[in-house]
């Protein structure tokens, strides 16, 4: 069955045919139609297998901040031999060439020596040898005359892998190129373009009636990616709603705390090395006024000097953080309500001062639960996050004995992933140690757990690398299936 063809792709064809490859930029000079157009159709000739379409991507060397200085002057070897051939005897103490060439002057020895225009004896240097021009001012000579660049693969490696490693002196710029040509069958169906297109070239709103077009009804339709929700919200929100169905409330709060909520109220020490710069994120120059309840900031206190044997101060308190935890919106909700039995969950931001990696970010999500009444035990702990776990369509789950700083007992839940054939780490849990509840009032034993959802997502989604999630790839954001 014969194509049905838009005038943009038969212009295309036929400028194909009689130049055989070209660039977009070139097509769209010779048909006189807009670059997007030639794009456009280059897209769906490509789609119907009527043009060849080639890419590459090339490295081109431009001169960088320092380059026409270099040019103007000469690279500092070549502005230190200079100086010696003005000199009478063509040779100097060490320190006249350091005064004369300043920064530049240890870049300078080195490459003079290097080159072999120079010898040293004790504190002084002279000329020797041939001085030849270097293949690295050869380069930027070269790369001097040509405002656009040149291809790296012109120049010579060991000369350019040199001049890298000097600064601002080359600038290094990828470039994608795109070469179209005709398949085959675009050559075929070159063969029935009409000779007189230019009465039926549109403007993108209608065409002439010196030309008439079918319609093929039987054409593939083009594909149509609708607006949809992020895969890792879709976590979120799916995290969120098993909380919801298992009867719990979602509290909410600010992403910059108190040092008292964040660390003092979880019993950790001031001196902890997790308070210190390179783990948190403190605003600077600013601090909170009233941070907790009187008697709150006093029993804290207490409990701080009795455990630790420190001197607890209020000033330390008051510094602000960006959470490191949504613990410390949880505990803050627990000693302010006063409940006697309560289920309660949180989702948010946090922030950790970390390292980016495969594994880690700065800023991430936790999400983080509680339950608090008078006869709860570990065992309904256990039991919960089991529930939970199964809910998210994970089956296999067992505990294993652990530390956490404000929780005793403490556990960590592993769970099985099928795809990496072994156990992995997700939630840690436990129960608040009396330290943490009772300066805040609270009476009864509070079960509490959290973790990353950025886990759970990689998991789901078979990541190697957390930081998938957020490069926004549209053939991977596209292939992902909407959570169930």
């Amino acid at each position: 069955m014969s194509q049905v063809l838009h005038p943009i792709e038969q212009k295309i064809l036929k400028t194909l045919a009689e130049k055989k490859n070209l660039t977009p930029e070139e097509l769209a000079s010779i048909t006189k139609l807009s670059l997007d157009q030639i794009r456009r159709g280059i897209e769906w000739l490509k789609f119907k297998n009527l043009t060849d379409v080639q890419e590459s991507e090339t490295n081109v060397v431009t001169l960088g901040k320092k380059g026409p200085e270099a040019i103007e002057k000469g690279l500092p070897e070549r502005q230190l031999l200079n100086h010696l051939r003005s000199l009478d005897g063509y040779s100097c103490e060490i320190n006249d060439a350091k005064n004369y060439l300043k920064n530049e002057f240890s870049p300078a020895i080195a490459n003079a020596k290097k080159n072999g225009w120079i010898e040293i004896h004790e504190n002084r240097m002279m000329l020797k040898g041939y001085h030849d021009v270097t293949p690295e001012e050869k380069i930027l000579k070269t790369v001097s005359k040509s405002p656009e660049g040149v291809s790296a693969n012109e120049l010579e490696k060991n000369a350019l892998d040199s001049l890298k490693k000097r600064p601002d002196l080359i600038a290094i710029i990828s470039k994608k190129s795109t070469l179209v040509g005709l398949t085959e069958k675009g050559i075929d169906a070159s063969r029935t373009v009409p000779d007189n297109l230019d009465s039926v070239l549109i403007s993108d709103a209608s065409l002439t009636h010196d030309y008439v077009r079918a319609i093929d009804v039987e054409a593939d339709a083009p594909l149509a990616f609708a607006a949809r929700s992020h895969p890792l919200r879709d976590v979120i929100d799916e995290v969120r709603e098993i909380f919801v169905s298992l009867g719990f409330s979602e509290i909410i709060g600010n992403n910059v705390q108190s040092s008292f909520w964040n660390f003092d109220a979880l019993f950790t020490p001031q001196d902890h090395p997790a308070r210190e710069m390179q783990d948190t994120f403190y605003l600077k120059d600013i601090k909170a006024g009233n941070v907790a309840k009187p008697d709150q900031i006093r029993k804290v206190s207490e409990s701080h000097k009795k455990g630790w044997n420190y001197n607890w101060q209020s000033e330390e308190a008051k510094k602000l953080v960006l959470r490191t935890h949504t613990t410390c919106v949880t505990i803050r909700e627990l000693a302010d309500q006063q409940y006697d039995e309560a289920r309660l969950f949180s989702i948010g931001r946090v922030f950790r001062n970390e390292k980016l990696s495969y594994k880690h970010l700065a800023e991430f999500h936790q999400v983080e639960g509680v339950v608090m009444g008078t006869n709860v035990t570990l065992r309904d702990l256990m039991g919960l996050q089991t529930e939970f776990y199964h809910k998210m369509g994970i089956k296999k789950i067992k505990f294993w004995p652990t530390f956490f700083p404000y929780t005793e007992p403490s556990l960590q839940s592993m769970i099985y992933n099928e795809k990496l054939g072994k156990w992995v780490e997700l939630f840690g849990m436990g129960i608040f140690r009396p330290e943490v509840t009772k300066p805040l009032g609270i009476k009864n034993p509070v079960l509490a757990w959290g973790g990353g959802i950025e886990r759970i997502a990689m998991l789901r989604f078979g990541l190697q690398d957390v930081r998938d999630l957020y490069e926004n790839k549209f053939g991977w954001l596209r292939s992902v299936p909407k959570c169930p």
